[in-house]
């Protein structure tokens, strides 16, 4: 256990001086920051039916898309680019717990990016007019519910990225492939779901498969504080398949 926490501590000091962090970073703020502001602007303009946090975790996959990729394409690819990865593995420790540890790392600065995006409500309900309606800016049901699932999601997408970095000795590639898979999983879902719309029945095993493999779908039911075991397991279940298939791999080729 020394050993993982060692390992991890490695790879998040890697990931803080690597440059695609602070891009990723940087995007990320700038974007959910524009995006907020948006939103309020929109609130000033008419009546909105769902709070601005809602609206504002519900693009979690805009900054998604770039931010995953940027922080987990080098985790495995450039290892194996460089020919260092070899190396690590002759080292007494279990090849799981190597993959583990970039997992860990590049989760904790994900988690850690939305973290930040928690002044926003709560800078704007100290700046706004006490004659304004300040309720759905910290909502506090909408923000758990956005949080829990950005966690749990979060599981999936960042064991995504270090899955398409092990499949590829290129930075840009595995950033490539990982924006595809991203991309296919958050959008394909719910795309899915509106062409096959009135193909299947409501509560048919069609149906209910579709709205299982729909990552904006859970999204809406954890923000409502719906909570189901199923989109646990889905999340929980790829995530660990993703990972054996890492290190499997990985293992194969040194």
């Amino acid at each position: 256990m020394g050993h993982f926490f060692t390992l991890v501590r490695h790879e998040v000091r890697l990931l803080f001086i690597a440059p695609p962090t602070y891009v990723a970073s940087v995007l990320f703020v700038l974007l959910m920051g524009f995006i907020y502001w948006a939103i309020l602007r929109s609130m000033t303009l008419m009546p909105q039916d769902t709070s601005s946090v809602s609206q504002f975790f519900s693009l979690f996959w805009l900054p998604v898309f770039f931010t995953v990729p940027l922080l987990t394409m080098r985790s495995i690819a450039e290892e194996k680019n460089q020919a260092t990865l070899q190396t690590l593995f002759s080292a007494p420790i279990p090849k799981y717990a190597i993959v583990l540890s970039k997992f860990f790392a590049a989760y904790l600065l994900y988690l850690i990016l939305w973290a930040l995006t928690l002044y926003f409500p709560i800078i704007t309900y100290n700046l706004l007019p006490d004659n304004l309606s300040n309720a759905s800016l910290v909502d506090s049901s909408a923000i758990l519910g956005s949080l829990l699932f950005i966690f749990l999601s979060g599981i999936l997408f960042i064991a995504i990225g270090i899955f398409t970095s092990s499949l590829t000795r290129s930075q840009l590639v595995a950033g490539m492939l990982c924006f595809t898979f991203l991309f296919i999983i958050c959008i394909g879902g719910q795309q899915l779901e509106y062409a096959t719309y009135n193909y299947f029945a409501q509560g048919s095993f069609f149906f209910e498969s579709i709205q299982y493999v729909n990552v904006i779908r859970h999204f809406e039911d954890f923000s409502l504080g719906i909570l189901d075991t199923r989109p646990f397991v889905f999340y929980l279940s790829i995530s660990v398949l993703l990972l054996s298939l890492t290190v499997n791999l990985i293992d194969s080729e040194t």
